[in-house]
């Protein structure tokens, strides 16, 4: 029996492609692409091409050998955001940050200052720094000098002239909390004391990453240098994958992390096939689409506010339960969180297929 810690949805997935599920219970629209992981949608041709390419001829060989795909994707990442650095390859988003964690205990000493409403993972560390306290307390306590902070730029920079930080992780957009893009004042405070104190910046871009919001990364909207940078869910292509990109700065010697399996060879032919084709063409057509999904979104009678940028779109309206199960019965699956509707379709969906979807969610306030 399964451990039950997930509310699945009551449906039998028979065979899924682009933004479409075949089911059980007929056909549906995908607006969430498995939370953001499959971003050129369910079984791209592609990446299934290079899954069999490379599982026939091996699927793990530990990390005694060096897989070219992983010398590879590493540069690509490094190309995305800042040019020279090294990566480390994990198995998932939350593992990406615990590397984070660790590379930062390693390079200096001081507080790990997170948001309230930041989510960065759900293993003991990375829960550490993430502010829900429905998910951290039964679990407490956590790591020691993890501080949470209200999304003040005024807050940060008193705090800052009065302790010693280490690092501070952010969210460009807080994904997990409903779709909230950092107040520009706290960006500016973060960059303006790390100029005086020297602290690490991570940017967490495990949801907001790999083209989402019209941008590589979400911190490249904004003056932001960031010294580690997260990413998980896209970057496998549908595989397990993470990884953290050290930009400026080598926290790891010889021995000191590691995974048995990642970077999995197969995860990492996934990634490829994926990341070699976020480019800017692939960013215009996520500005364009995006923007034709928000003016859609406007003239929906049950859409409160609409947060986000590109194809990350986070809508309030007052009982987001219920139009998730009115969508569910027109043939789209909404995924809710914080309280809103999450919107994470797949970059390459048409606007043919937005403008269905828009179609069946016209159904009134």
């Amino acid at each position: 029996m399964l451990s039950r810690v997930y509310d699945a949805l009551p449906l039998k997935v028979e065979r899924a492609h682009g933004v479409r599920i075949s089911t059980d219970k007929g056909e549906f629209l995908d607006t969430f692409a498995g939370i953001g992981v499959l971003a050129f949608g369910h079984t791209d041709e592609k990446t299934i091409e290079a899954i069999k390419e490379k599982i026939g001829r091996f699927s793990h060989t530990s990390n005694y050998f060096l897989d070219e795909d992983a010398i590879s994707l590493s540069q690509m990442l490094l190309n995305m955001s800042c040019g020279e650095g090294e990566v480390f390859f994990t198995n998932s988003g939350t593992e990406a940050t615990e590397a984070a964690i660790k590379a930062i205990r390693k390079l200096r000493r001081g507080k790990l200052v997170s948001f309230e409403g930041n989510f960065h993972g759900r293993t003991m560390g990375a829960l550490s720094l993430t502010h829900s306290p429905k998910l951290r307390t039964p679990f407490e306590p956590l790591l020691p000098d993890s501080i949470f902070l209200p999304l003040s730029g005024r807050v940060f920079e008193e705090f800052a002239r009065n302790n010693e930080i280490a690092g501070v992780f952010v969210e460009p957009v807080q994904g997990n909390s409903g779709v909230y893009p950092l107040p520009e004042e706290l960006i500016e405070a973060i960059s303006s004391m790390k100029e005086k104190y020297g602290f690490l910046i991570v940017a967490d871009e495990i949801q907001s990453g790999l083209c989402r919001t019209g941008d590589f990364f979400a911190y490249q909207h904004h003056d932001l240098r960031a010294d580690i940078i997260t990413v998980g869910k896209a970057v496998g292509g549908g595989l397990p994958l993470g990884a953290a990109i050290f930009c400026g700065v080598r926290p790891f010697a010889i021995g000191d992390h590691g995974s048995t399996f990642a970077p999995n060879p197969v995860s990492l032919a996934a990634g490829k096939s994926v990341v070699e084709r976020m480019d800017t063409t692939l960013l215009e057509g996520v500005k364009i689409k995006g923007e034709h999904l928000r003016l859609g979104i406007e003239k929906l009678a049950w859409v409160k506010e609409i947060r986000g940028r590109g194809l990350m779109l986070g809508l309030s309206t007052h009982d987001p339960v219920r139009i998730k199960e009115k969508a569910f019965d027109r043939g789209v699956l909404l995924n809710v969180t914080g309280g809103s509707i999450r919107l994470l379709p797949a970059l390459n969906i048409s606007i043919d297929e937005i403008d269905e979807i828009l179609e069946r969610l016209d159904f009134g306030g």
